[in-house]
């Protein structure tokens, strides 16, 4: 199979990270033969990391034994072809890293219906996916399932890949798991039962393998000869699919105990704290015609979700239309499918006042005579498309049912046609199954626009909250730079159009175009300014050794012994249900003190282990001089929660004296900056709207910066103060700040501000501005302890801007000032009025 183009882009740089971490470990490994002392403080994934991407921030990752191991994302969107990448990514590291073409890659997925799609492709020899594996192998590939026993001779010959779906792999419940249990189809990987002596120099070798007896026992250590064990001692090369789903702590602790020695995550949206290598966009996915666009979005305003059903099953059979007139002029064939989300499935949950997955296929057998075998209901209790080739042509599969059983791993590019007919307060439908329709057939564009986009119906839904769950749905999927090709149709709908239209300045403010400036905080560098960073500038220069935890003293413990319930499960006699409660019993708790498990806890305040684990011994011991150890082990879990607050205002205290002196230092600076990293509105932006912002006389908006301000992205008091600007005489435009997008300030703590409102007065017999009034409003619940925040941010952007002289800077704004200001929702027009006297 060919590889598109974003594709290419990936395993090439996949392979020059690759490369840089190969020589790397070589150099890591020369250093630890002749100075194992060194070879402790070596972390040659980061190092490769930083040589190969020029990025300084890396998460760290260990195996097991506490090795380093490299562990990146590829960060591809839903239809990218995550799994044709993650094959021939296999073939990279095996080659360039692990220097092999055989061993051990263990493949891991999140759910039931992705492990059967996969298995089912790697175990086709036809198949792309497997093609490339054999390629790579020299076509000795072996494909097992957990069930399936291996030897020693199969890996050291063959590349075995290894299915697990990840449920399974859950060290939480290992001792009944066959992950973990003794087999004997692995004892080949192991010394013989009465080796002892082996048994235990290879228990040495790999201290966390699974064992059934100690040393100190009389027949000495025995490892349990499991699949667990083997491959701790193959150290796989392992795959993970969906990776963001393995970032729960049992199952992490479970894939990085299985000693790998390289991590592969593939996810549509990474996790904050991954090694993002390579980031596709939807925009790349589009361009290489992966993906349906434009989406369709149809809200039907009858209250009978019955034409809502009747809507989707004109449009769907249109599609098909015009399918067989193209499989007539190029071979290929295509059949639309309608997908219907329900509101119940089971059998015995069908009532009048739910939408059941019966009334929609009687709906559509009855009224829109569509014959039963063009009908399938997907749910947990009934699965009709269970192992049908939905692509085939013998497949009369047109609609298929379901409430949440598609919402994940499904994947046919069938699939046009999306109907949620649930209830209307509900985002699921819209936000978990829009993806589902995305993917375009044969990965290319039939140059007909019906076949090359695809279509939402619904039925009295809010047209704003509608747009914003595709979206979020589309973000869920990793598309999220295109969610704005969502196309609202006219017919029965109540959205109006949302195609996306291009604004630009009012006519009388043009000659401003591209010469707003807004100042921000900067770090100088040898020759240059670069935006201040949070994590590289503030968190890692604080010294954590001035935390002061002395108000943990102050906590009020109480001497109460913990209850919890104890619930037996046994084997039920009924052959329909297999567990059920054979009893219940209440106890008395025995809780302890865990100063490791209190470290985890706080490691997300305080980037620092050692330094977490100090300071908790602290805080255990401060409290012990006042209780007794049994009251402050009962009340550990409330002693973290109140530690993590403490820690939060410390770790804000530091941060902002790091700021402050960074700033007495000249390190940091406040500026304006032309054309190298400063911030300068923008000349265009991008609206989808279907209603405009107006005065409260239903007037035209006059002074906003922009020809057009939707109302939809504004609220209540929002909306109160742009119409209270609009009407300022002395005021000469203003702007709606977008949210996570525009202008934004970046203070003393992680997350920047980005102010609602940017405001010019115009100046004194000039056709020009004065001063520009950056604005932050808040409701009068919101004040607290981050509105003083931005308070404190926005006092010292004043006062540091009081200093500048701007136009030493350079001569586009030789006379202008600022005024950073936030008001708030009881005060803002008496602030307003005086900022505009």
């Amino acid at each position: 199979m060919r590889l598109k183009h974003y594709q290419d882009k990936v395993l090439k740089e996949l392979k020059e990270y690759l490369s840089a971490l190969a020589d790397a470990k070589k150099e890591f490994e020369e250093i630890a033969e002749l100075k194992p002392h060194l070879a402790k403080h070596i972390n040659f994934p980061k190092e490769a990391w930083e040589k190969s991407t020029g990025r300084i921030v890396y998460s760290s990752k260990t195996n097991g034994l506490d090795e380093p191991v490299p562990d990146i994302y590829l960060k591809v969107p839903t239809g990218g072809g995550k799994t044709l990448l993650a094959c021939h990514a296999i073939d990279s590291i095996q080659k360039t890293y692990l220097k092999k073409q055989t061993g051990l890659v263990l493949w891991v997925v999140p759910s039931t219906q992705i492990y059967r799609q996969t298995i089912k492709a790697l175990k086709d020899r036809n198949h792309p996916y497997r093609q490339v594996l054999d390629i790579s192998s020299g076509g000795k590939t072996l494909i097992k399932e957990k069930t399936e026993m291996f030897n020693r001779l199969d890996v050291e010959e063959h590349l075995v890949v290894l299915l697990l779906m990840l449920p399974s792999a859950n060290r939480q419940n290992k001792e009944t798991l066959k992950v973990f249990r003794d087999q004997g189809g692995f004892t080949d990987f192991f010394p013989r039962e009465d080796d002892f002596e082996g048994h235990k120099k290879l228990k040495e070798l790999l201290p966390n393998l699974d064992c059934f007896t100690t040393e100190m026992e009389v027949f000495g250590t025995q490892i349990k000869t499991s699949l667990g064990n083997t491959l701790k001692v193959l150290r796989p090369l392992v795959v993970i699919d969906e990776g963001h789903r393995a970032y729960g702590e049992n199952a992490r602790n479970t894939i990085r105990n299985f000693n790998p020695s390289f991590i592969l995550e593939l996810s549509a949206t990474p996790p904050p704290n991954s090694n993002e290598l390579v980031k596709i966009t939807g925009r790349e996915l589009h361009e290489e015609e992966m993906i349906k666009l434009d989406i369709h979005l149809t809200n039907k305003t009858s209250l009978d979700w019955e034409d809502t059903l009747l809507a989707s099953f004109e449009k769907r059979n249109d599609l098909e239309k015009k399918a067989k007139e193209y499989e007539a002029n190029t071979g290929e064939y295509i059949r639309p499918i309608c997908l219907i989300q329900v509101e119940r499935t089971g059998k015995d949950q069908r009532d009048k006042k739910f939408i059941h997955a019966e009334d929609a296929k009687e709906y559509l057998i009855k009224k829109c005579n569509i014959p039963e075998s063009h009908i399938a209901i997907k749910s947990s209790e009934k699965d009709d498309i269970e192992g049908i080739d939905l692509f085939a042509q013998d497949c009369e599969i047109r609609y298929i049912i379901t409430k949440q059983a598609l919402q994940e791993g499904w994947d046919c590019s069938f699939a046009y046609v999306l109907t949620v007919l649930t209830n209307p307060s509900s985002a699921t439908g819209i936000t978990q199954l829009v993806g589902r329709i995305l993917r375009q057939p044969f990965a290319r564009k039939t140059k007909v626009q019906d076949l090359d986009e695809c279509y939402v119906f619904t039925f009295r839904q809010n047209a704003k909250s509608l747009v914003s769950d595709i979206k979020k749905g589309l973000e869920d999927e990793g598309l999220g730079d295109i969610a704005g090709r969502i196309v609202s149709d006219d017919a029965g709908t109540d959205t109006g159009g949302l195609r996306e239209r291009e604004m630009q300045y009012r006519s009388g403010f043009k000659k401003f175009e591209g010469k707003i400036y807004l100042p921000k905080f900067v770090v100088q560098e040898t020759e240059s300014w670069r935006n201040l960073n949070f994590e590289i500038d503030i968190l890692s220069d604080i010294d954590w050794e001035d935390i002061n935890i002395d108000e943990i003293k102050n906590l009020s413990l109480q001497n109460k012994l913990s209850k919890e319930q104890e619930i037996v499960l046994g084997l039920s006699n009924e052959e329909q249900e297999l567990l059920r409660e054979t009893g219940r019993a209440e106890k008395t708790g025995t809780l302890e003190i865990d100063e490791v498990f209190l470290t985890r806890q706080i490691t997300e305040i305080v980037p620092n282990p050692w330094y977490c684990f100090q300071i908790g011994k602290k805080a255990i011991d401060l409290l012990q001089h006042k209780y007794d150890r049994e009251t402050v082990a009962t009340n550990f879990v409330f002693i973290i929660e109140e530690l993590k607050k403490i820690l939060d205002k410390e770790r804000n205290r530091l941060s902002e004296q790091v700021f402050r002196n960074m700033i007495t230092d000249k390190k940091l600076c406040f500026f304006l900056i032309e054309n190298k990293g400063g911030f300068v509105l923008p000349s265009r932006i991008k609206v989808k709207s279907n209603k405009q912002l107006v005065r409260n006389d239903n007037t035209a908006i006059q002074k906003s910066l922009f020809d057009y301000v939707p109302e939809e992205n504004i609220n209540d008091l929002e909306k109160s103060v742009a119409i209270y600007l609009d009407e300022q005489e002395k005021l000469l435009w203003w702007y709606r700040n977008m949210s996570r997008q525009d202008y934004h300030i970046q203070g003393w703590k992680r997350n920047k501000i980005y102010p609602d409102f940017i405001a010019t007065d115009k100046k004194a017999d000039k056709d020009d501005y004065g001063t520009v009034y950056v604005l932050e409003t808040k409701g009068i619940h919101l004040r607290n302890e981050d509105t003083k925040y931005k308070q404190d941010v926005f006092a010292l952007c004043n006062e540091l801007g009081a200093k500048k002289a701007w136009k030493e800077l350079f001569d586009e704004f030789p006379d202008h000032g600022f005024q950073f200001q936030v008001v708030f929702e009881d005060e803002w027009q008496n602030k307003i009025n005086e900022l505009m006297s």
